[in-house]
């Protein structure tokens, strides 16, 4: 049996705006510190960082090892490997906000959080969209987020923008 394809939605920059817009009064605290998980959490990450004057910025880079196709069934279950994280020094005692643009399975972010937690920050956490049909830890969820989709979402920023995709000569218009 093939399975049903995944709806998918292309949101604009201006779909951003109003999800942003509609994240910011929802915070609960004033937080000294964001991390943002690159890359999804980068662009709304900046955003959020320059409308709430969040001068304290960090990256954390997450990575699951791929699991061999006949190993799907614990594929979930695979330890997170930390390629870039902050220094505890630098989450010690801070609210921190941790910062993605979508929350799916929710492995990457909920790593993240906890091991802001161990380094004795306090963590919250925060998408544009939140997918509780794919998440993976039941009741849990972002505790910030600006919408709800079952769709895979691609944003303005994740649009072809390679070397192949640009034509030389628009560059000299």
């Amino acid at each position: 049996m093939k399975p049903e394809p995944r709806r998918q939605e292309a949101i604009s920059w201006e779909e951003v705006d109003k999800l942003i817009d509609h994240l910011i009064p929802q915070f609960k605290r004033e937080f000294t510190a964001m991390v943002l998980i690159t890359r999804g959490g980068i662009i709304p990450g900046g955003m959020l960082a320059d409308a709430m004057d969040i001068t304290h910025i960090l990256t954390a880079a997450v990575d699951f090892p791929a699991q061999m196709q006949s190993e799907k069934s614990s594929a979930f279950m695979a330890w997170p490997e930390f390629i870039q994280f902050p220094a505890e020094d630098k989450l010690r005692g801070r609210p921190t906000l941790i910062v993605d643009d979508v929350w799916g399975s929710g492995r990457t972010i909920t790593a993240v959080k906890n091991r802001v937690s161990a380094a004795g920050g306090f963590p919250e956490t925060c998408v544009l969209h939140f997918n509780p049909y794919r998440n993976l830890f039941g009741s849990v969820r972002p505790d910030y987020y600006a919408a709800t989709t079952d769709a895979f979402i691609t944003y303005p920023w994740e649009i072809d923008r390679g070397p192949d995709q640009v034509l030389l000569g628009d560059l000299q218009s």
